[in-house]
């Protein structure tokens, strides 16, 4: 019997300049490797960026992807990163379905207890912005399918390791 597939998170820093992003993506389509999710953004030297690749698979298909992304000549350092050891964090906007007063004051409601914010507001819609792990956000899009969903963007997780001696901080 195979493997289960679960879900991975890779880290990598790479040189932020034009191409590197083509690069890797190209390495997942060479590969038939499928991408969960990413997100990228300047890291701690200007010079540098780091990428959080999400993907499913076994241990053996995260290990082949980690191999083939370190031949690259763009990334730096790549590594899999621990989820029990892990600060991952995803972002949300979703623009909800709210034509009455009282949908609206629901909808109001969950976004309060799910620590949201409402970011936009228009006659018949509001659009309210989600941030926590995957499955807080997912959670929060099924309550708010029976309203009707006009829109979702999502970013991808983003995810730094925890120190080894860090005092976790509750921000949720």
């Amino acid at each position: 019997m195979g493997e289960e597939k679960k879900t991975y998170m890779i880290s990598a820093l790479v040189e932020h300049r034009p191409g590197v992003l083509y690069s890797i993506s190209n390495m997942f389509r060479r590969r038939g490797f499928n991408i969960e999710s990413i997100s990228v953004g300047e890291a701690e030297q200007p010079d540098l960026a780091r990428m959080t690749i999400t993907i499913k698979g076994d241990e053996t298909l995260v290990e082949q992807v980690v191999k083939q992304l370190k031949k690259l000549i763009c990334v730096i350092k790549v590594s899999i990163l621990d989820p029990n050891n892990t600060v991952a964090r995803e972002l949300a906007l979703i623009k909800v379905n709210t034509p009455d007063t009282k949908i609206r004051t629901d909808v109001i409601n969950y976004v309060e207890i799910f620590k949201g914010h409402i970011v936009d507001v228009s006659h018949d819609s509001l659009t309210i912005e989600i941030t926590g792990d995957t499955d807080k956000i997912s959670a929060f899009i099924e309550l708010m399918k029976p309203f009707g969903i006009k829109e979702i963007a999502r970013t991808g997780i983003a995810a730094l390791p925890r120190e080894m001696k860090a005092i976790r901080m509750e921000t949720e």
